[in-house]
């Protein structure tokens, strides 16, 4: 938290998907910190803790989200995670969600209201 706001890490190799969550996020209140691959992600999270983190699935590799939440996970992360994923049913069928210790998965595009509802009950 800082200045009374809770932080989000928003994850994506998509500069027009990180503009619009910041965007979304900011106006309900929330500060953001961005990072455009799994490997600045973690840069980010080490300079940031964030409250909360959104990391797409796919970016520089197929499976770069998950490697990113297996790291965190290795060095104590506490914060919430949701992965976020463009990929399809069938791809996010294949990886399971519990063992990574992820707190939810959202299909792109996502709903706003959807995902705001998950964020604000994840950190009250």
């Amino acid at each position: 938290m800082r200045d009374g706001k809770y932080v989000i890490l928003t994850i994506d190799d998509d500069p027009d998907f990180l503009d619009a969550m910041r965007l979304f996020l900011e106006a309900s209140g929330y500060i953001v910190v961005e990072a455009t691959s799994a490997e600045q992600g973690l840069k980010v999270y080490k300079e940031n803790l964030p409250d909360l983190i959104l990391v797409d699935l796919m970016m520089e590799e197929i499976d770069a989200g998950v490697s990113f939440v297996k790291e965190l996970k290795l060095i104590g992360n506490k914060s919430p995670i949701f992965l976020l994923s463009g990929a399809g049913d069938g791809m996010t069928d294949n990886i399971d969600y519990s063992r990574l210790g992820l707190a939810g998965v959202f299909q792109k595009p996502v709903k706003n209201e959807r995902l705001l509802g998950a964020i604000k009950a994840k950190l009250k």
